[in-house]
């Protein structure tokens, strides 16, 4: 299940940039990996979306958005990377936490994030001097979060869209996507009104998905009455990136004392990875190698 695509437009008086985002593959994978319960599913599905859009608007190539929302409630933290190509990869604290509903049959994400806690945003250039900022959970059910989060850390007015929609008999994902307006210095009052009429008659994304609506149809929805230009769209993924090498490179970052410790200790290096829990597993043998080709080189 890979058609995830985003897109990202700008009215042509430039004062609104919009991107949309079908991120249903994205949160099927998440879950496939992390076996998540219908709650779970809901809010990592949202920081992933989420910080999938983010990472989309990062200009420099190698550029890394990670996003975490640690709160009060059972599910722990919850956390999503994504880099300028929107491609993402993200995990739960507990994967295994309860699933509660409001009257509606919506899930209760809030109840498992909870609402008190911490929204963490940090962006990585690859400088070595990552922007890094910080803000009270103001909900708990992620979209409120991030849009708190840009109109106090960044000061830009934003709406925040975020959906996923599970089956109510088997817990699967059958859609999952998003939506990210912002202001920009050009919006005129008139504008800015019709953009708020706009957003308080959208349906939710998840809806507007299901009915069969691309990710450009929900952007023109959204921007109804302005004119619209696309300045990109592209395919984004669930991709995570561990191999046995990073590992191995960490190993061979250690000392021969810090390795031959392991070997007594352990027996054996062990590591798992958070995001596609993967394991990766080095022998007795694999340590003493690794000592061994350190003293060949002297």
């Amino acid at each position: 299940m890979n058609k995830d695509k985003i897109i990202r437009c700008i009215t042509s008086d430039g004062g609104i940039m919009a991107s949309a985002i079908d991120s249903t593959g994205i949160v099927f994978t998440a879950q496939e990996i992390h076996h998540t319960t219908s709650c779970g599913t809901a809010a990592l599905g949202r920081l992933l979306t989420a910080a999938s859009m983010m990472g989309a608007q990062l200009k420099q190539k190698n550029a890394v958005i990670n996003l975490s929302v640690k709160g009060n409630g059972p599910l722990g933290p919850v956390v999503a990377v994504a880099n300028s190509k929107g491609n993402v990869k993200g995990y739960v604290g507990n994967w295994d936490c309860p699933t509660e509903h409001y009257s509606n049959g919506k899930i209760n994400v809030a109840a498992a994030v909870g609402k008190e806690g911490i929204l963490t945003v940090m962006r990585d250039y690859g400088s070595g001097d990552p922007y890094i900022g910080q803000v009270p959970l103001v909900s708990g059910e992620i979209a409120e979060d991030i849009t708190n989060y840009y109109a106090t850390s960044e000061q830009i007015p934003t709406v925040c869209a975020l959906g996923v929609l599970v089956d109510k008999n088997n817990g699967l994902v059958l859609a999952a996507g998003g939506l990210l307006i912002q202001l920009l210095p050009g919006a005129t009052d008139e504008k800015i009104e019709k953009l708020e009429k706009n957003v308080a008659a959208l349906e939710p994304v998840t809806t507007m998905l299901a009915k069969g609506m691309s990710v450009l149809d929900i952007c023109k929805k959204a921007l109804e009455g302005f004119e619209v230009e696309v300045l990109d769209e592209f395919p984004v993924s669930y991709v995570c990136g561990c191999s046995k090498e990073k590992i191995e490179n960490a190993i061979r970052g250690l000392s021969d004392e810090e390795i031959k410790e392991i070997i007594e200790k352990e027996g054996a290096a062990k590591a798992s990875c958070n995001f596609c829990n993967k394991k990766f597993i080095f022998t007795k043998e694999d340590l003493e190698k690794i000592i061994s080709e350190r003293k060949d080189k002297k």
